[in-house]
């Protein structure tokens, strides 16, 4: 029972690194997408298309809000991942030990929750205003099939749409893996709540991360904290 909990913590805290992974690409990609459209927010935006100067300009664009509430979102679970992922590596390294609440589990379970309907209203977001960018593209601009195509076309200056629809969709890639990341987060967390709880996951009289009964007490002592040896 002990070694399959380590397992689990040991998942949990590798789908924390891969959730702030997720986090970032989302902010930078719509962050870049914004800098090359003059700081403008181009989910649900409208172009139009110069035929005299074979340019693509943009007719209307949505509020910055909309896009740096997706950013802060992505950001703000980027944050608690590095910050629950140093929690743990310092509980390890200078306490020698974890030692899992119900309490806490209860608190990581309503996070989940919270982060859970917040990516999901940035994955719809960022799927509905791409698809209405891309249609008044293909719409609005002659001799393109897919939004894509629009990429390779030339814009209005200072406009730079080189490589929006890539960096669009892999923001809402990342916030779709990122949501089905802490689903699994919430399932392992609820299954180590039913486990029992606080109890002691990594070391200690018991020993190491699996509970190996051949450890010794003083093998399982912190490894930066280790008490002088009498003179």
């Amino acid at each position: 029972m002990m070694a399959l909990t380590g397992l689990l913590l040991l998942l949990e805290l590798g789908l924390y690194a891969s959730c702030f992974v997720c986090g970032i690409v989302t902010a930078a990609s719509i962050t870049i997408v914004q800098g090359n459209f003059g700081g403008l927010c181009m989910l649900y935006g409208l172009v139009g298309y110069n035929a005299s100067a074979g340019l693509i300009g943009i007719q209307s664009s949505s509020s910055s809000s909309l896009c740096y509430f997706v950013s802060a979102i992505s950001i703000m679970v980027a944050v608690v991942c590095f910050s629950l992922s140093l929690y743990w590596a310092y509980s390890f390294c200078i306490d020698g030990d974890i030692r899992r609440e119900r309490m806490w589990m209860n608190l990581i379970v309503a996070v989940c929750c919270v982060f859970l309907f917040f990516l999901l209203i940035s994955g719809c977001m960022l799927k509905i205003g791409r698809d209405s960018l891309c249609n008044s593209v293909t719409q609005n601009v002659p001799n393109i099939t897919s939004c894509e195509d629009a990429q390779t076309r030339k814009w209005a200056s200072p406009l730079k749409g080189g490589r929006f629809y890539n960096s669009l969709l892999k923001a809402e890639t990342a916030v779709w893996v990122n949501f089905f990341f802490w689903l699994i987060i919430g399932a392992l967390v609820i299954i180590q709540r039913r486990q029992g709880s606080g109890a002691k996951l990594i070391g200690g009289p018991a020993g190491g991360l699996f509970a190996d009964p051949g450890v010794t007490a003083a093998e399982t002592e912190p490894f930066f904290n280790r008490p002088a040896r009498p003179q």
